[in-house]
């Protein structure tokens, strides 16, 4: 397995080498939802499937707002150990 250079790797390329997947990763989530509402519209339910997926909408931005936060906060932790040379 190659070992990640986090802690002698230039930061221009790590951060271009770790955004290019979030930023796809965002924009296949927003063409989901926006594809998601043009077939609900054509289907049976209507204006009351795309009323019912916008309500719960917030509600997956806030799950996933709380794994966010867990994992931003994993990642803050390794940083830290990574920092003080603790590769554990």
């Amino acid at each position: 397995m190659k070992e990640l250079d986090l802690g002698t790797g230039k930061i221009g390329s790590l951060v271009k080498k770790f955004s290019v997947p979030c930023v796809i990763s965002m924009v296949v989530a927003a063409l989901y939802n926006i594809v998601d509402q043009i077939f609900i519209g054509w289907s049976a339910a209507g204006a009351y499937g795309n009323a019912a997926t916008n309500i719960v909408y917030p509600f997956t931005v806030f799950a996933l707002g709380l794994a966010l936060l867990v994992g931003d906060g994993a990642a803050a932790g390794f940083s830290i150990a990574l920092g003080k040379g603790d590769k554990k």
